[in-house]
């Protein structure tokens, strides 16, 4: 695949407008059946799917994976646009007449010349211009408004972002390293199943404002983690094949000894 190849030879321009009318297509009397039942429910999951796989093309630098994911996830907005054109909810172009105006409303320091001090005024400027927004004029909280689908790791981080805006933080590094081992010690504490899912969710979240006070982002260096470990336990599934021997038959010594290894190896 050329990535930079965008001719069209079937009627449809390599455009968004162009996308808008094969979706259509796939939706009209002579479209696909597959498409032309599906509804705004059956394609949330997908969404959520294909927009996973951008981010792991975007964690792996693949450039040919993000064009191609890109489109996919596009996709989905193309079918979500058709979607409510289909029922008079809204067009095409009150989707990018809102997201343009929402931008240059929340960019005055670009805009309309207003003078910002440093990334923390600029966010605080932003939240307080949400708060005028008819879409958000209810919001009461500073926390109103999260993405109920959002993971609790990528939540959770917000949620301190947003509330390390108004001052609501620890002083040091110290005090966090210290809530760490605060929620630890209540952990080891705990007697029921349920005390301990209370401050396991506490020792999580502590965590996750560790990450923000390094400036990670605590879902990426959990799922490059994870990703660590799939490559280190397949070495050693590989390893065990080659001597004829399963995972299941090594000593605690002998993983531990492939386990190094496979970190030598595989990072």
């Amino acid at each position: 695949m050329n990535i930079l190849n965008t001719n069209s030879k079937n009627g449809y321009p390599s455009t968004f407008d162009g996308l808008l009318k094969l979706v259509e297509k796939l939706r009209g009397p002579d479209g696909c059946p597959w498409d032309q039942k599906q509804t705004r429910e059956t394609f949330r999951n997908q969404f959520l799917e294909e927009a996973y796989e951008l981010i792991d093309g975007l964690d792996n630098a693949n450039n040919e994976s993000i064009c191609e994911e890109s489109g996919d996830v596009l996709l989905h907005i193309a079918f979500q646009i058709q979607l409510a054109k289909e029922t008079n909810s809204f067009s095409a172009t009150q989707v990018f007449k809102n997201i343009i105006d929402k931008l240059i409303n929340r960019h005055p320091h670009v805009f309309k010349g207003v003078k910002i001090e440093g990334e923390n005024q600029l966010l605080k400027n932003w939240d307080e211009i949400k708060k005028t927004e008819k879409a958000h004029s209810n919001y009461k909280s500073i926390l109103d408004g999260m993405p109920k689908a959002m993971s609790s790791l990528s939540i959770s981080q917000k949620m301190q972002k947003r509330v390390e805006r108004v001052n609501f933080d620890w002083e040091d590094l110290d005090g966090v390293l210290n809530k760490i081992s605060e929620e630890i010690s209540e952990f080891n504490k705990s007697e029921t199943d349920a005390d301990k899912e209370h401050e396991l969710g506490d020792i999580l979240f502590s965590i996750v404002n560790l990450c923000r006070w390094n400036n990670v982002d605590a879902e990426s260096a959990l799922r490059k983690s994870y990703k660590r470990f799939e490559k280190r336990f397949k070495f050693i599934e590989e390893s065990c094949e080659k001597k004829g021997r399963s995972v299941d038959e090594l000593t605690l010594s002998e993983q531990n000894d492939l386990w190094a290894k496979a970190k030598t190896e595989n990072n």
